[in-house]
């Protein structure tokens, strides 16, 4: 009540037209100021980047995460100068705002944690934007990593809003050299030597790939089925290739072994028909 009293209802006319006309250049304002601010931090981050040589997932981190900073202090400031241009005095206004604070603090307990923990996020680099990682239970790409939630969009395009409290025990699949890995099963009476040596063949095609950093190679006899015997091979491909890779090999190693006359076993069925006595 006291700050209800305190404003000044008795304003003529000319008092009220000049805070509309200051309200209005403030709306102004911050409709240029918001978007020159933005250009101004998406420069700033490129040019650091070239200097610093970032890589450019840290750099789409640091923007995003900068943007969302500078959106909630645009934000302050624009309702602080409203008060100011109405009229509400700020003070007893920041006094019951703190009081409020403390009284709901103990139950913000989980924003605290989100805040501290997409802290130490950053700090320490653990994911970051375009990274593909597995965490809290969720398996997708980060497309933002922010003070209290971190964005991950799982592979069906589902948007996933991760508080950061729930970030632990990360699994990050985009740090350094990835591996593609395929295995194939022939059957037990094809002659396992000619197999491989088909499959070497095959990687020897690939090694002119440039998705791949090393290999592909033929490792060997990994496992026995129940009616196949498994053969491995591996090679290190760029970050985020090793999918496209394996699919790719998959579907020239069962062209080449179409082409040996190679089998690769699947399950049959066998009926058999006795005829009535």
């Amino acid at each position: 009540m006291d700050i209800i009293e305190n404003l000044h209802l008795d304003l003529n006319l000319g008092d009220i037209l000049e805070i509309v006309i200051k309200i209005a250049l403030l709306i102004i304002a911050y409709l240029i100021v918001k978007p020159i601010g933005k250009k101004i931090i998406k420069a700033s981050i490129t040019k650091a980047s070239r200097r610093e040589n970032v890589s450019e997932g840290r750099i789409k981190t640091l923007e995003k995460l900068l943007l969302n900073v500078y959106s909630y202090t645009i934000i302050f400031v624009f309702i602080v100068t409203l008060f100011g241009i109405v009229g509400l005095p700020l003070g007893p206004l920041l006094a019951g705002a703190g009081v409020l604070g403390l009284a709901i603090g103990f139950g913000a307990q989980g924003l605290v944690s989100d805040i501290v923990t997409g802290f130490f996020i950053l700090l320490e680099r653990q994911i970051e934007v375009d990274d593909y990682v597995t965490t809290a239970g969720y398996d997708g790409i980060v497309e933002e990593v922010g003070l209290r939630t971190t964005k991950i969009r799982s592979f069906d395009g589902t948007l996933n809003f991760v508080p950061n409290r729930d970030i632990q025990g990360v699994s990050n699949h985009s740090r350094g050299i990835m591996r593609a890995l395929v295995d194939i099963g022939i059957s037990y009476g094809d002659d396992i030597d000619h197999a491989m040596r088909v499959l070497q063949t095959v990687c020897d095609e690939f090694q002119q790939d440039d998705r791949f950093e090393e290999g592909p190679d033929v490792l060997g006899v990994q496992s026995f089925g129940n009616s196949e015997v498994i053969l491995r091979v591996l090679g290190k491909t760029k970050n985020m290739e090793q999918w496209a890779v394996e699919r790719d090999m998959r579907k020239r190693i069962k062209e080449a072994f179409d082409h040996e006359g190679i089998e690769i076993p699947f399950p049959h069925q066998v009926h058999i028909m006795k005829e009535p006595k």
